[in-house]
């Protein structure tokens, strides 16, 4: 649409820009939330705001829906906190479909896994906003502290503190992409036949396993640790899976990295990610709660 004077409406200016930057805001949200359908009610909360705002009086568009979409992803990731708390079990990241141009980032891919996700859950919420913003996204602090609230000081020291906390949790070195697929084969192979001294050979001595089935499917109650007992404990419960095969259990990609997809009568049953560390398996991440794979239809559209 256009005015008499022949420019565009406020509206029309309001939507083209969101929609540019739309997969920057869902990518920002995702990781602030770990959860696909979360970051998608933050994104129509942003676009509620954003439709309301003169665009007259926005110097920087990016910068502007950037810090709505903290803002809201703060207040949602507070809820979150709560509800975790009686959350039934492990509670994991929702995983995305990603395309292959998802992991040629090789920082926004490291950003988006399983392992850091779950390192990102241990700060706290303004904390988590100001390492993804500026170590992820590479925000100015300036713009950090009107997102947050926070003055530029308090800002670089929450940011200091943050990557400190963030270097002692993350995996000490990240697997190239070929390095998770040849271990992950390995491991699709031994789950699928419940070959167990197969399944102990690809995973590191302490490997940790954790289950979410969210109170609806079943799932380990808690983490699971050594490689003896996740592969017993595997091998026993994949045994019993009728139609169990590496045609049922297939190669995907997910979050950025190579992960698997078991599909049982069709249907999605659970989405396995993996961290590999010197070629073993050092982390497994079994998603199946139900309401979390519904993302899993589509690649997630996702950008920095």
């Amino acid at each position: 649409m256009e005015t008499e004077h022949g420019g565009r409406t406020g509206a029309d200016a309001a939507t083209e820009a969101f929609v540019a930057h739309r997969n920057l805001l869902f990518t920002v949200a995702y990781e602030l939330l770990g959860s696909a359908a979360d970051a998608e009610d933050v994104l129509q909360e942003t676009w509620l705001r954003w439709s309301g705002v003169d665009l007259a009086e926005v110097r920087d568009r990016r910068a502007y829906l950037v810090r709505i979409t903290t803002r809201q992803a703060l207040t949602r990731l507070r809820t979150l906190g709560r509800r975790k708390e009686s959350y039934v079990g492990p509670w994991l990241p929702e995983p995305l479909l990603t395309a292959p141009d998802v992991a040629e980032d090789v920082e926004l891919a490291d950003s988006l896994s399983m392992a850091m996700l779950l390192v990102l859950e241990t700060l706290a919420p303004t904390e988590r906003a100001v390492f993804v913003l500026r170590e992820v996204f590479a925000v100015e602090y300036a713009e950090i502290a009107e997102a947050v609230g926070k003055s530029q000081a308090a800002v670089r020291q929450i940011a200091h503190r943050a990557r400190g906390h963030v270097a002692a949790r993350r995996p000490r070195s990240a697997a190239s992409p070929a390095e998770t697929r040849r271990a992950l084969e390995a491991f699709r192979r031994a789950a699928a036949t419940g070959d167990i001294q197969g399944l102990v050979d690809v995973l590191a001595p302490e490997v940790v396993m954790l289950g979410d089935g969210g109170g609806v499917r079943q799932a380990a109650p808690r983490p699971i640790v050594g490689a003896d007992k996740v592969a017993r404990l595997l091998a026993a419960g994949l045994g019993k899976v009728p139609g169990i095969s590496t045609d049922t259990l297939r190669p995907t990609q997910v979050n950025g990295h190579p992960a698997l997809v078991l599909r049982l009568g069709g249907e999605l049953d659970t989405v396995v990610a993996v961290r590999v560390e010197d070629g073993l398996i050092t982390g497994i991440y079994a998603v199946r709660n139900p309401e979390k794979l519904t993302g899993m239809t589509r690649a997630a559209a996702l950008s920095r």
